[in-house]
């Protein structure tokens, strides 16, 4: 072996070293017998460094993975060998190998393994069993192995081929004929060996069991010899936890239901006699933490029997399979309550599955209600933040606490399903005692308190979120939201109960068209130091969110207050100027919201047309002063950060007043209001940007949104805007620009259709011209990048001609001249054919269906009907039988089913003549077999056109190899 390579093997070796050592492992890779050096290093122990250790099994494995089927019967000996001389060597070892060694090992041997087994080594466990015996250096290796080869049938993580499902089908079914029973008598024996002397091997030999355990014959496993071994180490601490596992593993196994039954039952009383049922005893929140996920398989497990036994109407075994499963629920509730969150969670499928079948029982027992009761009171404990929670700086802990969270509130929901009226009883309780004396409560509890009121919203289901009409829970949900927004709470100083409070008068928006006289107190509570002016800019965050949609819900109930709130948000609407380290009181993302809000306030307003004009003026001039200021700043700009904090500056400035806009509605639309005008001068304030030549990619992206707002609310009066809004838009643009710009022409076109007719006719071949020009510069070959960009330029390119001919005007195609016109149709047909993208030949074959359609009639185009049998239809033909087109692929068969329409079209338009020409010249060219080309022309005739699609489909199926 090269010994200069191998020293850049060494982690702390230089770059050159390193580089020199992986160019070693390409070249062992490549040669057909050089890896035979490394199976020798490996047998005959020459070198002691483990990295080349690791790196000669790395090469053995490239071997056997990629390059076995090569190899001659006496290399595939040698491999075979040499695995089993290293095992050998380490039986006699004075140390072990490193763990990383070991498993790298392990790995090798379960690859030869799925290779091997079915064919060439069928005693593959009996020769490495009479190599280890019970030697612990073996054991630990055979046990490492068993798990590798577990990871290579049945992890579910790995993703395999159909063909590897299959290979690994067929290799469980040969182990559980051939060797299964002896590694199950294997592992009997480590266990009894060495449960009380050596623990990791014993824990290893576990994790095996409960691996295999559920894939193999489970009574090999659950017998009384296994489960007595088993049960003794729950009450070993070393062994405990995985035993636990085994346990959980054993029990998760599918059996019939009254056996299932049976042996959770015999597991429970053995547990329950060695004192684990007593869980506030155990300090060990590890142990607890399995333990919990054990009782849960078990609690599941009983549900599962108890499910399948009512179907079969087999009541007795039911139900006492049901009172089995009531005897776990004091001890469920131990481990629901604990304050170990992990234990908690570990439970809540058991619980949540106790509640549905309570769900499902004609009445509840004094017994069963208590439990229910008993579960809502741990629920409301467990929702409760802790001490520690760190609302400034949320980690993985806060993350995982917010997760738990969610799973709380599954329960609660189905709380809710069994008994309502409990649920709301209990809740209210809770919420008025916290209530009525807030200012003395730790923050956790009034957080708590209201949080437990907004849950109320989904887990008592009403229509229309209408909470507050009709029964008593509507009386009590009414009460309760007074008691919220009369009490002060929205004082409380901590950001949880401040955002809790906001979070839920919005979520019952409903109860203020009730009790309108509460509305200003909660606006004040909005706009002043508890809301939008809070010193904690998230809570700022998320009240101007939640300020626009309070606004917006209340609608007409806003008059009173609208000039107030307008003058209230007023430093609020600033832009943020482009200075460094400025800090802004809320961000950009924020002030949207408000400018949202105000539009909101404006447009709903029962103001005159001439009113509402003046104040959307009053809101929007700032921004359009401040824009033309900016441009012009940015214009002189030299240094390019300023440039970008600048043209950032303006976007704001841009999407602030396309923000506005969301308020006008198909009622109230931006005519009716009087606002036209505004907006008019804000497009001719904004258009310049699109000439600025700093900058141009975030100034045109705000202003083409902002052009696709207008055209939905000022309808045709922005198009005299247009053309020279294009014309700047298409000046030096990459892939993205026009990416981005087809959109804005779309709307256009669907929206106004014959009326931007000459506009479309006279931009159409320039900005065909720009599109082809990017999509023909040269991209390096692996830039993928570059090559996604084209292809999401090619989609738009034919999205456009989809809408130019979806939207009746293919005469701006057909006025281009019949050279372009020619380049253009050619370029569609490219798109069904040449190119591997389901997406865009779908839409190509859209296309070519509506030209046909509108072309290929007698009366159509000089030589259209040409080009639909020299191009169309082959292109029906070609495209499918590509090997790229794949059709188990979703995308792929809805582009055939577009390519079936497009022939159906043909046919249409073309009768008899189209048959004629598939049956007497073009299929037989395809050399298709005559009685195939009869079956086809005759599914192509069928009037129904779901047939021929499927015909298709089988016809493409039945032609590719």
């Amino acid at each position: 072996m090269d010994e200069q390579a191998l020293l850049g093997l060494n982690p702390n070796a230089d770059v050159d070293f390193r580089q020199r050592a992986l160019a070693y492992f390409e070249q062992l890779k490549i040669s057909p017998d050089a890896w035979q050096v490394c199976a020798e290093a490996l047998a005959q122990r020459i070198y002691s460094d483990d990295h080349i250790k690791f790196f000669c099994f790395q090469v053995l494995e490239h071997q056997i993975k990629y390059k076995y089927s090569q190899l001659t019967e006496v290399q595939h000996q040698l491999i075979r060998e040499t695995l089993i001389a290293w095992l050998q060597a380490q039986m006699v070892n004075s140390q072990s190998e490193k763990t990383f060694i070991r498993n790298k090992a392990a790995q090798v041997f379960a690859l030869l393994f799925v290779t091997e087994y079915l064919t060439k080594w069928p005693k593959f466990f009996f020769d490495i069993l009479s190599v280890v015996g019970l030697n612990p250096r073996g054991v630990d290796l055979y046990l490492r192995i068993l798990m590798a080869v577990d990871a290579e049938l049945v992890d579910r993580d790995v993703v395999h081929t159909s063909e590897e499902a299959r290979r690994n089908t067929l290799l469980k079914d040969a182990m559980r004929e051939q060797c299964i029973p002896s590694l199950v008598e294997s592992w009997y024996q480590i266990l009894q060996t060495y449960q009380y002397t050596n623990s990791e091997l014993t824990c290893q030999c576990l994790e095996v069991v409960g691996a295999y355990v559920s894939w193999i014959e489970l009574s090999l496993i659950a017998n009384e010899r296994f489960i007595n071994m088993l049960l003794g180490h729950m009450s070993v601490e070393v062994l405990r936890e995985e035993a636990c596992d085994c346990l959980f593993e054993i029990v998760n196994k599918g059996m019939d239901p009254n056996d299932k039954t049976k042996l959770v039952e015999t597991l429970c009383q053995v547990l329950q006699s060695a004192g684990l049922f007593s869980v506030d005893q155990e300090e060990d929140v590890d142990f607890l933490a399995r333990f919990s996920k054990l009782v849960n398989g078990m609690g599941q497990a009983l549900i599962a029997s108890w499910t399948k036994l009512v179907k079969i109407g087999d009541m007795k075994n039911a139900q006492d399979t049901l009172q089995a499963i009531e005897a776990k629920v004091a001890l469920m509730l131990q481990l629901l309550v604990h304050e170990d969150d992990d234990i908690s969670s570990n439970i809540i499928g058991f619980c949540y599955d106790y509640l549905h079948i309570l769900k499902q029982l004609p009445m509840l027992s004094e017994q069963q209600k208590a439990n229910v009761e008993a579960i809502m009171l741990a629920v409301m404990k467990k929702l409760t933040y802790d001490e520690e929670y760190n609302f400034e700086n949320e980690g993985e802990d806060e993350a995982m606490f917010v997760e738990y969270r969610k799973q709380l509130k599954l329960l609660l929901d189905r709380l809710a399903q069994v008994s309502p009226e409990l649920l709301l009883v209990s809740v209210r309780r809770v919420f008025n005692t916290t209530l009525q004396n807030w200012q003395t409560k730790p923050f956790m509890e009034v957080e708590v308190a209201i949080r437990l009121l907004y849950m109320l919203a989904e887990a008592l289901p009403v229509s229309h979120g209408a909470h507050f009409s009709g029964d008593t829970k509507a009386g009590a949900l009414q009460d309760m939201m007074r008691t919220l927004v009369t009490s002060g709470i929205s004082t409380y100083q901590h950001t949880s109960v401040t955002l809790e409070f906001f979070e839920t008068v919005v979520r019952y928006e409903k109860f203020f068209s009730i009790e309108p006289q509460h509305i200003p107190n909660v606006l004040m509570a909005f706009l002043d130091h508890r809301g939008l002016r809070h010193s904690n800019p998230k809570v700022r965050s998320r009240a101007a969110y939640l300020f626009s949609r309070f606004v917006k819900s209340l609608n007409k109930q806003m008059n009173p207050f609208i000039e107030d709130v307008l003058n209230r948000i007023q430093d609020l609407l600033e832009l943020s100027p482009p200075e460094n380290g400025y800090q802004a009181f809320l961000s950009s993302d924020d002030q949207l919201f408000i400018y949202e809000t105000a539009g909101v306030l404006i447009v709903n307003s029962d103001y005159s047309a001439e009113r509402k004009q003046a104040l959307m003026r009053n809101l929007l001039t700032p921004l359009m002063e401040k824009f033309k200021v900016l441009l012009e700043k940015l214009i002189m700009a030299q240094d390019e950060d300023r440039q970008m904090a600048l043209a950032d500056c303006l976007n704001h400035a841009v999407g602030f007043a396309s923000r506005t806009s969301k308020a006008f509605s198909n009622k109230q639309t931006v005519k009716q209001c009087g606002c036209s005008e505004v907006y008019l001068d804000c497009l001719q304030t904004f258009l310049p940007a699109l000439s600025c030549p700093l900058q141009k990619e975030v100034l045109r992206s705000g202003v083409r949104t902002f052009l696709h707002r207008m055209i939905i609310c000022l309808e045709e009066e922005v198009l005299p805007f247009i053309p020279s809004a294009s014309e700047h838009m298409l000046k030096d643009c990459e892939a993205k620009d026009l990416q981005e710009f087809i959109p804005l022409i779309n709307q256009i076109t669907a929206k106004f259709k014959n009326q931007v007719s000459p506009f479309l006719q006279q931009m159409f071949m320039p900005l065909l011209r720009a599109i082809f020009e990017v999509l023909h510069r040269p991209a390096e070959e692996n830039d993928q990048s570059a090559s996604l960009e084209k292809q999401m330029l090619r989609r738009s390119y034919f999205a456009f001609l989809q809408t130019v001919t979806g939207s009746g005007m293919s005469e701006v195609i057909a006025n281009q001249g019949a050279e372009n016109v020619e380049h253009v149709l050619i370029t569609i047909i490219q798109g069904a054919v040449d190119y591997p993208d389901p997406i865009s030949q779908k839409t190509c074959f859209i296309i070519l269906s509506k030209l046909v359609e509108l072309w290929g009639g007698k009366d159509g185009p000089v030589g259209f009907a040409d080009f639909v049998y020299k191009h169309i239809v082959p292109a029906c033909f070609l495209a499918p039988l590509k090997q790229t087109f794949d059709l188990t692929d979703a995308q792929t068969v809805l582009a055939l089913s577009e390519c079936a329409v497009t022939l159906k079209t043909i046919h249409l338009k073309r009768g008899l003549e189209c048959i004629q020409y598939l049956q007497q010249e073009y299929l037989p060219s395809l050399q298709v077999a005559p009685e195939i080309i009869q079956e086809f022309c005759q599914a192509l005739q069928q009037p129904d056109a779901k047939v021929f699609k499927n015909y298709l489909k089988v016809f493409f199926q039945r032609a590719k190899p």
